[in-house]
């Protein structure tokens, strides 16, 4: 197997009682001794790593990051457009997800809680197995409260006022979304001080193993949590924890964050492993998992170019265009727009074995066309992505995330001239030229719009974008929701609150006094 993290067993807990007033209760009481319970696990160290395990499989099915997950966090950006004939998702970038079909936004949700609900069930069980390594414990639970707030941290932000749960009760109310993103920076701040910087130096049952959430990824994301929510001092004390590590740091090939070539490196915090040589070849769609399920990502074949997969996302001309801007110190076009999308480039372009030219030489329209690169299997390994089993790991949380954060907290806390340093960073890695020199002294104001030009270059098709935009408040700007409109004609039919998909109507169905989002 690709990594021992997929020795996992999901854990179904299952206890029936049966009572009646003509004999006693433990005569009645049928347990079968084939079927796990939550009475008869949670004895052992190995009972505890494969709970923790469990909750780490709710980040590989539709819902999450095989599919659904990467779309909606994708399809509302500038980087991106959509022509799926498929509705629900053809509409996610238009701002208008249906209410009454819960398609891809609802199996994001109902993931999400899944995954919450797994992780509660460790944070209540291990703490009572007695277990001799205290430091196997600790990582344990700090990785449950990790993942709590990773699926939290994706609900609150996708839907705003969601429930929060934090033990294994069935019922949660509906909560504002600033008490959501109080327990996130809670769980984030407990994971960061129970979890190791790396599991090379730890012994017990997951030493040396990958994949795993650590010190840095915990860190990293209580500072983007910080970002999200305006605080912009601790969120610049958690990237700094981060950077003082000293265990990340840019790879020199921008591509090999995007491929199978080198996954879990440097500059990875934190990533989904997908793997085609572990499990089965199924695809894990969701529900009640099957032994015939892979680890294997859809995103290949929803994102692939035409002829190779689906084609439902593709990048925009802005994007495009933007990669123009500004040449690097060589005089060449900015190396990232090449790792991104395919297109007819002059010189010629290999796609799956194929010269995109010659490919797509008989459909004019596909030739002037962009297609998707990042997380494609193309480098002539796979003839096309049909066997929708890509093994290529999702990185949630790049280092180049971190230091262009740091940048923004820099920035906004008054320290400009400090910010150039880690943007520079980011752009010596694909060799543009020193930004305190072609652009020296900038104002805050102008090194807010800098930074949102570098982030769009970074991170196109990672998830990022539309996140920016939304906490940015550009879409409440008329000027900037005016220039979002002139880039991608999906802005078009954004209406006020349509920045939060819907709450999905079987939450609202059965959890009484939930209330929808505005603009629904």
């Amino acid at each position: 197997m690709k990594y021992k993290i997929y020795n996992y067993l999901t854990v179904f807990f299952t206890l029936s009682v049966v009572m009646t007033s003509c004999v006693d209760n433990e005569d009645l009481l049928q347990v079968d001794p084939n079927v796990e319970t939550s009475g008869s696990f949670w004895k052992t160290d190995q009972d505890a790593i494969e709970g923790i395990n469990a909750a780490y499989s709710s980040l590989l099915t539709d819902g999450t990051y095989m599919r659904s997950t990467p779309l909606l966090l994708d399809l509302k950006g500038d980087d991106t457009r959509s022509n799926s004939p498929w509705d629900a998702m053809y509409n996610v970038g238009r701002f208008n997800s249906n209410v009454s079909n819960a398609a891809i936004y609802g199996w994001a949700y109902e993931t999400y809680y899944q995954g919450i609900y797994r992780a509660n069930q460790v944070i209540k069980n291990v703490p009572n197995i007695d277990m001799a390594d205290k430091g196997l414990k600790d990582r344990v639970l700090g990785q449950a409260y990790f993942l709590r707030g990773l699926y939290l941290f994706h609900a609150v932000n996708m839907f705003k006022n969601v429930p929060v749960p934090t033990d294994i009760a069935t019922f949660y109310p509906q909560k504002t979304q600033a008490d959501g993103w109080a327990q996130v920076i809670a769980d984030f701040k407990q994971a960061a001080d129970l979890l190791p910087v790396t599991y090379n130096n730890v012994t017990g049952l997951d030493a040396g193993e990958k994949g795993r959430a650590t010190k840095g990824a915990a860190l990293g994301y209580l500072g983007k949590a910080y970002l999200f929510t305006k605080d912009f001092n601790n969120a610049k004390t958690a990237f700094k924890q981060v950077i003082d590590l000293g265990v990340y740091a840019l790879v020199s090939n921008y591509r090999d964050n995007f491929t199978t070539t080198n996954e879990n490196n440097s500059e990875s915090l934190f990533e989904v492993q997908f793997s085609r040589e572990a499990g089965g070849v199924d695809l894990g769609w969701g529900g009640a998992p099957a032994s015939g399920w892979g680890k294997t990502s859809a995103r290949a074949i929803t994102y692939g170019p035409r002829a190779f997969g689906w084609t439902d996302v593709q990048p925009t001309w802005a994007l495009y265009n933007d990669y123009q801007i500004e040449k690097t110190t060589s005089g060449a076009v900015d190396p990232r727009l090449d790792a991104t999308m395919f297109y007819n480039k002059p010189g010629g372009m290999q796609l799956y074995g194929q010269d995109f030219a010659t490919f797509y030489s008989k459909s004019p329209a596909d030739l002037n066309d962009l297609f998707c690169r990042k997380y494609q299997n193309s480098d002539g390994q796979f003839a096309n992505e049909y066997d929708w089993r890509s093994g290529i790991n999702e990185r949630l949380l790049r280092y180049a995330d971190v230091l262009l954060m740091y940048a923004e907290c820099l920035n906004e806390t008054g320290d400009t001239p400090g910010a150039y340093t880690y943007i520079q960073m980011v752009r010596s890695r694909v060799g543009l030229p020193n930004l305190a020199t072609t652009k020296p002294g900038m104002t805050q104001a102008q090194m807010r719009d800098q930074i949102a030009h570098e982030r769009f270059l970074e991170f196109p098709l990672e998830g990022h974008r539309f996140d920016d935009i939304r906490r940015w408040g550009w879409l409440q700007d008329p000027a900037k929701l005016a220039w979002l409109k002139s880039r991608d004609a999906e802005f078009n039919t954004y209406t006020s609150g349509r920045e939060y998909f819907p709450i999905p109507q079987l939450e609202m169905d059965n959890n009484p006094g939930t209330l929808q989002n505005d603009g629904y």
